[in-house]
């Protein structure tokens, strides 16, 4: 089947209704003949050239430029998932005083050595002796009886890790890309709550909006409660709207020179900044002023100016979600090297397209897991006993922007095509079955355009068999 137009979007229904959901028409339907895409690439099974382009598939729809969701709408979401999804936290609303079981609690539910032999990069294992002084470090003996949060603003971009050290660690020789400390990253004037600094003093355990996690602590600059909280709480702003922006260099002040800001990091515009007053020693008209936080010596945060170039990819505010939008930014990330975790300072699947809604203002949970379960978006469940045809006629209903989650990984669905459902997803490998019948086992270790159903967990097990749940945006209303 050939599927072409989308028909407008549609709410997954009450479980009671679901198997009706399954067996309505597609959401997808010829509107008129498209150009022939070419002939097919070597290597990713039917993939043509046309489909590397955001324009093929937007030109597929109907409704390309209809709002999935309105501005109101998204806010909705966005108070929805910080009321209902235990996995984004509301830093501001901490007590003032922490007790020293309840800090303890946090760091050792993620500080927990894996029971997995590791090695280092060296492909040696890890010594005993390193272990130990690893887990010292979390200083947890050293924590106060109480604890009073101190606040702060990520002054560039940086690891969460799983322990307070630069040490990489893997769970297999030989494979170097997924370092098993790594947890993810924060951003430029991300806001943090700190609760414990490491035995050595370098790092810092840290509660975000998505994540709990140590980092190094020369990438916080902490203030005063109001100073850090009210950060970029007042327009203008500016928005990175591409898969990474960067302000422009300068020696007068290097801690703003450079600086790398990935799609969705958001920043106040001094827009009274005066015309004929250089900004780090260059004038200000071919750039924006924003406002950036340093960190001074002793640790404490001062707000700077700096200048992002005009010809960064940024916006004045987030971006209509749209079909075409969402294409449109999704592909901005194509071909960009896999980083678990956010390492190499690029993303992995799950921070792929939570930066991809959060340039439209979308607030997803950081990790597969919670994004699949999230109360908070409208989820189709599947389990053991959900069967073939079902779970085939799903993936025949997917519309642009559907998250599709099997164990470890999220994909994201551009369209229906060659009767095939195509996706876009950052990912470490992946594999189908070539013309000669024997199982292609792909390193793709980038962001990639791929046919859904081809794609093989092993020799038996599709990607489409071992789906945990489908996530979709839709407006919703009070029940």
């Amino acid at each position: 089947m050939i599927l072409a137009s989308r028909e407008p979007r549609r709410h997954w229904p009450r479980r009671l209704t679901l198997a009706l959901c399954l067996l309505s028409a597609p959401a997808f339907a010829q509107a008129a003949p498209l150009p022939d895409p070419g002939a097919p690439l070597p290597y990713v099974i039917g993939l043509h050239e046309a489909y590397l382009t955001p324009q093929y598939w937007a030109a597929r729809l109907d409704n390309a430029d209809a709002p999935i969701l309105d501005r109101a709408q998204i806010d909705a979401q966005n108070a929805r998932m910080r009321s209902q999804d235990a996995h984004i936290q509301d830093i501001a609303a901490l007590p003032a005083q922490l007790t020293a079981a309840q800090v303890r609690t946090r760091i050792t539910a993620l500080s927990s050595w894996p029971t997995r032999p590791l090695h280092d990069d060296q492909g040696q294992p890890i010594a005993a002796a390193m272990r130990a002084s690893i887990e010292a470090n979390l200083g947890l003996q050293a924590i106060a009886a109480q604890v009073a949060p101190q606040f702060g603003l990520v002054v560039k971009r940086a690891a969460l890790r799983t322990f307070p050290t630069r040490q990489r660690v893997f769970s297999s020789t030989g494979d170097t890309d997924i370092d098993r400390f790594q947890e993810s990253a924060l951003f430029p004037g991300d806001k943090v709550a700190v609760v414990h600094r490491s035995a050595d003093g370098r790092w810092l355990f840290v509660h975000s909006e998505r994540y709990s996690a140590w980092i190094e602590a020369e990438s916080v600059a902490t203030g005063d409660k109001a100073s850090v909280l009210g950060y970029g709480a007042q327009g203008p702003y500016r928005i990175v709207t591409g898969a990474v922006a960067h302000t422009a260099f300068t020696p007068e002040e290097p801690r703003v020179s450079r600086l790398q800001l990935d799609m969705g990091v958001r920043l106040p515009v001094l827009a009274d900044w005066p015309a004929a007053t250089p900004v780090n020693g260059q004038q200000a008209h071919a750039a924006w002023v924003v406002q950036l936080p340093v960190r001074e010596v002793d640790g404490q945060l001062k707000l700077v100016p700096a200048l992002l170039p005009r010809s960064q990819d940024t916006a004045g505010e987030y971006l209509a979600l749209t079909p075409r939008l969402l294409l449109q930014q999704a592909f901005k990330f194509l071909g960009e090297r896999y980083g678990w975790g956010h390492d190499y300072d690029t993303r992995d699947c799950s921070g792929f397209v939570s930066e991809i809604y959060r340039s439209f203002g979308v607030l997803l949970p950081r990790n597969t897991s919670a994004q699949a379960i999230s109360p908070a978006l409208d989820r189709l469940p599947f389990t053991e006993k959900t069967g073939k045809a079902a779970r085939d006629r799903a993936v025949t209903q997917l519309q642009v922007g559907d998250l599709v989650y099997i164990p470890g990984h999220v994909m994201m669905a551009i369209g229906h095509v060659d009767g095939r459902t195509w996706v876009i997803h950052d990912t470490a490998g992946g594999s189908w079955y070539g013309a000669d019948g024997t199982r292609v086992q792909a390193h793709l270790n980038g962001v990639s355009v791929t046919p859904l159903e081809p794609m093989m967990a092993s020799d038996t097990v599709r990607y489409i068999d071992r789906i945990t749940n489908i996530q979709r945006l839709r407006a919703k209303t009070a029940e």
